[in-house]
């Protein structure tokens, strides 16, 4: 009988976890059992990429199955037009009842009634804050809402990871013989990096970054280098305002000390994750479940002397993606480069629904069931997005400081390891990851690989071509 039920779909979305926070993507020291567990029961994605490494423009490429130049969603906090629809609006199937559950991030309208029959909001005036208040919580803000730094300090109990492990156990309870979508949108380990579980990983087994201990390489966009010296001058401030929970490091010890409470935000959604699990396992779910698990960019930390994202380098455009289908138990792996454009098709193949005009990608099913072993290149923008510059700046002259924070990018990457960034308003990369896995020698300018350059540039404007994308890079 369970074999003739259509299958439910559990989607787990945290914010800012890079790839190499589990066991498979190099994760071995990570405490993170729940998804380690699922990843050695999916199909592993081994080098999957966002659309565009900055929250709302990757999520609105992650609901829609647009790129982000096409919806409008270019830069953070840009709400998505209702002309676009999410993904439970391209189903043809209306059997399935949706909920989104967390960190939304394209309008503060939210999923409901954009094929999502429920909403339990994390915003920042949504339900997760009428929760705390109910549990006699005082609002640290004037407005009545609480600050990140302050939703950082509370006990597990109280955390924004439990609250939505909670509310995703009462859907599936309360949906257990209907068919379910279901989206889980952590908001963590998204900075600020602080949490109840600081401590849990110890600071002697904290690996960091070899480009972290090394050099700062200066053959990089001034872009970059603008961000690199705001944050590291924003360090210094911080070690003075706020000594124990820094959101930027200078020093070795400072990156560490980061990471370490980064993980243990990690682990902290880890532990819900794994109750959302068991949930499905209670209820006899989990052999008629789908189970889908990715973020919306990485986190560089210390990586290139950087932190957060809105680079091209792999840290903060390489995220996990893993695909548990019904009744599966060994893991398989997808070494090859595939796209989050291709995520909204995959969804839908996997419900056993047709693909859509709107989207722009194709499933990668094909590829989960070894039909087929395509490898393509994979395309990345960026569009400019607010980044701050340390006041009086002696990187650059005013104007040609505007124009990098001016710019925008077209990155395509190969599956035979080359990694092409092509800008408007800057310097433009060239990495073969083959032999510089860690992206430390920029090649753009050496004439040798000329050749290189002109294939890749053309199949950059070939695929804009394609994508109806403007831009001139």
């Amino acid at each position: 009988m369970a074999a003739q039920r259509k299958p439910n779909l559990v989607l787990f979305l945290p914010d800012q976890q890079r790839a190499d926070t589990i066991a498979c993507y190099g994760g071995a020291k990570v405490h993170a059992p729940n998804l380690n567990k699922l990843a050695s029961e999916s199909v592993v994605f081994e080098r999957a990429y966002v659309t565009h490494p900055v929250c709302t423009p990757s999520r609105s490429s992650l609901m829609t199955g647009m790129w982000p130049h096409i919806n409008g969603c270019t830069r953070n906090s840009v709400p998505l037009d209702r002309r676009f629809r999410v993904f439970p609006e391209l189903m043809e199937d209306r059997d399935y009842r949706a909920a989104y559950i967390g960190k939304w991030h394209l309008g503060e309208e939210g999923p409901t009634g954009r094929g999502f029959d429920e909403w339990v909001s994390t915003d920042d005036h949504g339900d997760y804050t009428n929760f705390l208040i109910s549990q006699s919580i005082t609002p640290d803000k004037q407005n009545g809402r609480f600050s990140e730094l302050a939703i950082s300090n509370l006990p597990i109990e109280l955390s924004r990871p439990k609250f939505l492990e909670q509310h995703a156990c009462e859907f599936i309870e309360k949906h257990q013989r209907d068919p379910f979508i279901l989206v889980v949108g952590f908001v963590e380990p998204h900075s600020p990096y602080n949490g109840p579980l600081n401590d849990e990983h110890p600071l002697d087994q904290i690996g960091l970054d070899a480009t972290a201990t090394r050099p700062e390489s200066e053959d990089i966009p001034l872009r970059y280098r603008l961000m690199r010296e705001w944050q590291q001058a924003e360090a210094v401030l911080d070690r003075e305002r706020l000594p124990t929970q820094l959101f930027f490091g200078v020093t070795p010890e400072e990156y560490r000390s980061i990471k370490q409470r980064y993980l243990g935000l990690v682990t902290l959604v880890d532990q819900s994750i794994g109750a959302v699990l068991a949930c499905l396992e209670r209820f006899g779910l989990t052999e008629n479940t789908i189970v889908v698990h990715t973020s919306d960019h990485g986190d560089s930390l210390g990586a290139h002397h950087l932190f957060g994202k809105e680079t091209m380098f792999e840290e903060a455009t390489c995220v996990p993606l893993l695909v548990r289908l019904p009744g599966q138990r060994a893991s398989k792996t997808v070494p090859h480069p595939v796209s989050h454009i291709d995520f909204v098709p995959t969804l839908l193949d996997l419900l056993g629904q047709p693909n859509h005009l709107q989207c722009a990608g194709k499933s990668l099913l094909p590829l989960i069931t070894e039909e087929a072993s395509e490898r393509e290149n994979v395309f990345l923008e960026w569009a400019p997005n607010r980044t701050k510059v340390k006041k009086g700046t002696k990187l650059a002259r005013r104007r040609l400081v505007k124009r990098a924070l001016e710019e925008s990018t077209r990155t395509i990457v190969t599956p035979n390891g080359w990694k092409l960034c092509l800008r408007d308003k800057d310097l433009n990369e060239l990495y073969n990851q083959k032999d510089d896995p860690l992206e430390m020698r920029n090649l753009y300018a050496d004439r040798q690989y000329a050749s290189v350059i002109s294939h890749l540039a053309d199949e950059i404007h070939r695929w804009q071509e394609s994508a109806n994308d403007k831009l001139k890079v």
